[in-house]
């Protein structure tokens, strides 16, 4: 395989975790009768641009279908991130009626709603039908489709460039991510911002979040690959700070390579000098990972049948596309984990593919009252601990697996 930017043989491998069925691909009552797609799950890292990558081996439009069952909304801390995101971004850039802000991956309007409320013309683009038609419903323009050079010449020529971009969480999400950031250079006006936002792969190194790695995520990111990705498509990263978020996030800014005044912050240096030392260019500091994925994998599986045999019951919260990893490549089906919960309706009453556990409403949870529930969107236990504080009343057990079991 080639590296998906520069074209470099690849053979410098990060993690196999075997193969699973793509995460986001839920199972109905009738999927569930029926044979299931699995792909193999391997990442390599370039070791010219050092943009790390899974194996090509699903197509875009298997990932994303018109069911596609992640819908940003449901999460309070992630709203509350955006309406601040927004908030700062009018401050930073002086957004006005006279602005136009497009954001890419707009999913279920979970941002632009915040910023359609301030008055702020704004059009999104997303092409996974469930969210596009969650997002109209709150009154946002949408453009259903894949971004990339050919649509933001579209956009652009129809007089819809951008004052601001944004792009949440879906940098990692793109198979031609060369097509997908040239889009920006094109779809920005001349002194227009964009602003990217995706998991630091120096977190993900460090705390071995093996199971954010899934077939929807084709690149695991890096200041340093995604410096050199922008400056060959047009962009110049001028800030980068460092977010909370999805257990340790970048947000980077970008302007047009050809036309931004802006100066370039130190926090750029800083970043790229912090992951040079922390081992982003060099080899050895990746060989270790498949070890310590190894690692959580036996710990959680020695947990949950140590549960089965004291007769304590083990079911799950968040049906998240990291939960589907985890599960798959630890071997969990539902007699060791009986169901998970969601408040996600368009995920409850289906199944998480691979492992087949079936999802349920937290009413389900309350009436089964099991002993131990594990958190797999673990990047929000915060905001879980909260909200299921009334485990407590029977003596149930959060757990959580990744970077290490624990039991709270």
């Amino acid at each position: 395989m080639k590296c998906r930017h520069c074209a470099s043989e690849l053979t410098l491998p990060l993690v196999d975790l075997g193969s699973a069925p793509p995460s986001n691909s839920y199972l109905t009552a009738r999927t569930l009768h029926a044979p299931e797609k699995w792909f193999p799950l391997r990442v390599l890292v370039c070791e010219q641009c050092w943009l790390a990558q899974t194996e090509d081996f699903a197509e875009a439009d298997e990932l994303f279908d018109a069911d596609y069952a992640y819908f940003s909304g449901f999460s309070t801390s992630w709203l509350a991130h955006s309406e601040r995101y927004v908030a700062d971004m009018i401050a930073l850039l002086g957004l006005t009626a006279g602005s136009h802000v497009v954001e890419v991956a707009a999913n279920d309007g979970y941002l632009l709603q915040y910023v359609l409320a301030r008055g702020i013309p704004c059009t999104g683009i997303e092409p996974t039908a469930s969210t596009a038609a969650a997002a109209r419903a709150k009154g946002i323009p949408i453009v259903e489709a894949f971004f990339g050079v050919h649509l933001a010449q579209q956009l652009a020529g129809q007089g819809k460039r951008a004052d601001l971009t944004a792009a949440n969480n879906v940098l990692a999400h793109v198979p031609d991510i060369n097509d997908f950031v040239a889009g920006f250079a094109v779809l920005l006006k001349d002194d227009g911002v964009a602003t990217f936002e995706f998991p630091h792969l120096l977190k993900l190194l460090a705390e071995t979040q093996f199971d954010t790695i899934y077939h929807e995520h084709f690149s695991y990111l890096s200041l340093t690959a995604v410096q050199r990705i922008f400056r060959a498509n047009g962009l110049e990263v001028f800030r980068v700070e460092e977010l909370p978020t999805h257990g340790g996030s970048l947000r980077v800014f970008a302007q047009r390579r050809e036309s931004g005044n802006r100066r370039v912050e130190v926090s750029v240096a800083d970043m790229l000098a912090r992951e040079a030392s922390r081992g982003i260019l060099q080899a050895g500091h990746y060989r270790d990972f498949q070890a310590r994925t190894d690692r959580i994998k036996h710990d959680l599986t020695r947990f949950l049948l140590d549960a089965q045999r004291e007769g304590k019951t083990v079911a799950a919260y968040g049906a998240a596309a990291k939960g589907n990893t985890l599960l798959n490549y630890a071997g969990i089906r539902p007699d060791l984990v009986v169901f998970v919960v969601d408040r996600n309706p368009a995920k409850q009453g289906k199944c998480m593919p691979g492992s087949r556990i079936p999802i349920v409403d937290e009413d389900r949870l309350k009436a089964a009252k099991p002993d131990y529930i594990l958190i797999l969107p673990w990047n929000l236990m915060s905001e879980l601990t909260q909200q299921l504080a009334y485990v407590k009343e029977w003596g149930g057990k959060l757990v959580t697996a990744v970077p290490d079991l624990q039991i709270a």
